[in-house]
């Protein structure tokens, strides 16, 4: 047994069931919290990655994923008739492939409605499809970025 484990008070092997269980009365937050901690390390350490075009400014990626659920299994994320999902939604800094936004949503949210979270940079350039197209949005965006 590694000593550090033995401090922490874990004497011996810990099932998969004892930690699962122990996460059902965990707090996601914390590892929401975490998560943002790690990317703003690791978007420093990776500032100055080179990804094949020379641009002075920083340069975004904003997509979104559809992950398939099995409906009898996740109920609470029913997406149509028979098919459960949830949509990850991933603001991408093209220097050093780091991710700047993670939000997990129901599959019926329409790509569109996450730039309301987004925080803008000023001078930032960035990619998107065209699922991504509300000109009013994008209108207000450059007003208040300008």
């Amino acid at each position: 047994m590694q000593p550090k484990l033995y401090h922490c008070g874990i004497r011996g092997n810990v099932s998969r069931t004892t930690l699962a269980k122990a996460n059902e009365n965990r707090d996601w937050r914390i590892y929401a919290d975490f998560a943002q901690v790690l990317i703003n390390i690791a978007r420093k350490l990776y500032t100055n990655e080179d990804f094949g075009v020379q641009l002075k400014q920083a340069a975004y990626a904003l997509d979104s994923t559809t992950i398939d659920l099995c409906l009898s299994l996740f109920p609470w994320a029913k997406f149509r008739k028979h098919k459960a999902a949830v949509k990850l939604h991933t603001l991408m800094d093209l220097k050093g492939s780091i991710p700047t936004f993670i939000r997990i949503t129901d599959g019926k949210v329409h790509d569109v409605n996450i730039l309301d979270e987004l925080i803008l940079e000023p001078g930032a350039i960035y990619i998107m499809d065209r699922g991504y197209l509300d000109f009013a949005r994008l209108y207000s965006f450059t007003q208040n970025l300008s």
